[in-house]
């Protein structure tokens, strides 16, 4: 196992963060955890899979630091990316003695990291909250960058704010919990990152990929670090999302469809989605004369070996009708005065922003899948 941990900074104005990556981070990072937590409340929310198996650590370990922890548990799934979970969660929060010091801890995958997120920029104008993604996907992805949310009936994530944390402990030891199918999901953003731009990432992702499904924990952190700065690299240049960041993106146009029709129920993971989704980004590319289609194939070739979705008919939504997905994308973020915009490549590693989207196209491509 490796002892030694790493540090991704995240440059931003005003509000710039480190991501510690490694093992026994608690300690790692005493000096940041006394800098935030020393004198203050601190407001821990997980879920209810997380918690038999973290939580207990996780309290005896701030508790060094704050005043007084208080832990909440809330229902594990998409589902709890609600305005109903999040009514509660915010009410369980005021109804405890806090105060504008008052900090709270995200820990858990993407669905907890959205959720705290979202209540740490809406309770008092604006609360510091810390991440301890115990995810795969929540390490590489939604724990960076400040997207904050829950999902609403009309889409994914259509209701947050950006609100960064102020600091963000991705603790390797903690991806041992997680059974094979979860890994797989996070593996997914994971290959983003070397589609939209860095060649040499997905290359070295075809070499040494199986180890992150397989638990090398040297190859998990390493997995960690370079998808950490690739995403912190663009959100320090974009950090709401006015251009560039958008790129990270890449095939969740088409995963955020598929799973809007499966309908969030747990038979279809976001990162199962955004597996099928890289495939067809890609395939649409070349549909459209952008990329190779031995770009595709090796598209393809890769999540196959790693036993992920990677056609569209494999996931809950694959019967869904051309038209009832071209819908949901209509309500895509991306989107501008009606247009459909996609994340589109021209080869591996070289991903951009495509607006003003032929519908017809679109629905032909959705057809021959």
């Amino acid at each position: 196992m490796t002892t030694t941990s790493s540090r991704v900074h995240v440059a931003l104005a005003g509000n710039s963060y480190d991501i510690h990556i490694g093992h026994d981070l608690f300690t790692a990072t005493a000096d940041d955890l006394y800098v935030l937590l020393a004198e203050k409340q601190v407001v821990i929310i997980t879920d209810a899979n997380i918690a038999p198996l973290h939580l207990q650590a996780t309290e005896k370990a701030l508790a060094e630091f704050a005043r007084q922890t208080v832990s909440i548990i809330l229902p594990a799934g998409e589902a709890s990316k609600s305005f109903g979970t999040y009514e509660q969660l915010v009410n369980d929060i005021l109804g405890l003695p806090i105060d504008r010091q008052t900090v709270l801890v995200a820990l858990g995958g993407g669905v907890i990291g959205d959720l705290a997120g979202f209540a740490a920029a809406s309770l008092l104008r604006g609360l510091d909250f810390i991440q301890i993604p115990t995810s795969l996907l929540a390490q590489v992805d939604s724990s960076v960058g400040g997207k904050t949310g829950i999902n609403t009936a009309e889409g994914k994530n259509l209701v947050g704010a950006f609100h960064q944390p102020r600091l963000v402990l991705a603790e390797i030891s903690m991806l041992a919990s997680l059974p094979a199918r979860e890994l797989k999901a996070g593996y997914a953003e994971v290959v983003k990152y070397g589609l939209l731009g860095d060649a040499e990432f997905f290359e070295w992702l075809e070499v040494n990929g199986r180890g992150v499904i397989s638990g090398d924990t040297d190859v998990q952190a390493e997995v960690v670090r370079r998808s950490c700065q690739i995403k912190a690299d663009i959100v320090a240049a974009d950090e709401y999302e006015a251009g560039q960041r958008a790129l990270l993106n890449l095939g969740h146009t088409f995963a955020h469809a598929f799973e809007a029709v499966a309908g969030y129920d747990g038979r279809l993971l976001h990162g199962e989605a955004v597996s099928a989704g890289l495939v067809c980004a890609f395939a649409f590319s070349q549909q459209l004369g952008l990329c190779s289609g031995q770009d595709v194939m090796r598209v393809t070739a890769h999540l196959q070996n790693m036993e992920m979705p990677a056609q569209h008919d494999q996931l809950a939504a694959g019967q869904a009708e051309p038209q009832v997905l071209i819908e949901q994308m209509r309500k895509d973020k991306k989107t501008r005065q009606g247009k459909l915009t996609f994340i589109l490549a021209r080869q591996i590693g070289e991903a951009f922003v495509a607006g003003d989207i032929d519908e017809a196209e679109l629905n032909r491509f959705l057809e021959t899948l």
